[in-house]
């Protein structure tokens, strides 16, 4: 092949074209829904994600790694040479096992975990399972999330809100914690915040405001876990089309989704995924307290 020809192939596709865009007609879901009932099914990378080693040999933890942006990284994490675990609530088993099987399939081992992060026994049991079964733990992903959408602050409850923070910060800190104490110099902990803690909508009170206390979560751990050797990091990601969006968001928001970005479509989880490898893998040696843009241009402060 000529030098030539080489580079024509190489040549990268136009970022407008080549994946879903709105409007979207899905389905209405009950939350925290379903990858398998999805109308638009989300791309994790099953097809396009090739692997290069740059994990080999390492363990991973992955919460909400069912489905999403989760199941993204699982797939490119196992394809890189990870054994991965993944977290899920009871309900999501059947998407987990989608997630399994791709781990499986690029010859890795997957622990499947399920339970509710919200719960601090829980979260230390997962840590503790991971390390026990895979000899080790190099990569803590903290990404399962909780939201909810309403037009009013009463219609916020109490309960909600207490879950929304116990789900989407109380768990990182549990979870961190407890991976601490097995992680050695050169691991990783990955944070997945959003667009949400610098550009919050009021419909998203209470998953807004916590993905803001994520962004000074991962800044201040990251102060405390370097002098172990670990690295914390967290990527902020803008709309990107999940179970979340049909099971939690007005039909109408729906419909548009994604369609404000500068790229005019939301991600799909696997344009995501090699960021979380790249802050796995030692290509980010010098790169921690980071929040890593991914927004389709929405600009972050």
């Amino acid at each position: 092949m000529s030098r030539q020809t080489s580079l024509k192939t190489a040549t990268p596709a136009d970022p407008r074209e080549g994946h879903k865009k709105p409007p979207f007609e899905e389905s209405r879901q009950a939350p925290p829904g379903y990858e398998a009932e999805m109308r638009n099914q989300p791309d994790h990378g099953e097809d396009s994600y090739r692997g290069s080693g740059r994990l080999k040999g390492k363990a991973a933890l992955i919460t909400g790694g069912d489905s999403g942006i989760g199941r993204a990284v699982a797939i490119a994490y196992s394809r890189e040479g990870a054994d991965v675990a993944i977290s899920y609530l009871p309900q999501e088993k059947k998407d987990a096992r989608e997630t399994v099987r791709w781990i499986q399939e690029a010859g890795q081992t997957a622990l499947e975990l399920e339970g509710d992060i919200a719960d601090e026994k829980h979260c230390s049991e997962m840590v503790e399972r991971t390390a026990a079964r895979f000899g080790r733990l190099d990569i803590l992903v903290n990404n399962a999330a909780y939201q909810m959408t309403h037009e009013s602050v009463e219609e916020f409850s109490s309960e909600e809100w207490d879950h929304t923070f116990r789900t989407n910060i109380d768990a990182m800190f549990y979870l961190s914690k407890s991976a601490l104490k097995h992680m050695q110099p050169g691991s990783a902990i990955i944070n997945t915040s959003s667009v949400q803690a610098y550009q919050p909508s009021g419909q998203l009170l209470a998953y807004a405001t916590t993905k803001g206390a994520i962004v000074t979560f991962t800044k201040a751990l990251a102060e405390l876990a370097i002098k172990q050797g670990i690295r914390v990091n967290s990527v902020a990601p803008g709309p990107v089309w999940t179970p979340l969006i049909p099971s939690t968001m007005p039909d109408e928001k729906v419909k548009s989704f994604g369609k404000q970005t500068l790229i005019g479509r939301p991600a799909q989880p696997a344009e995501l995924a090699p960021a979380y490898v790249f802050l796995a893998s030692s290509d980010s040696s010098y790169v921690t307290a980071a929040i890593m843009d991914l927004t389709g241009g929405r600009k972050l402060p």
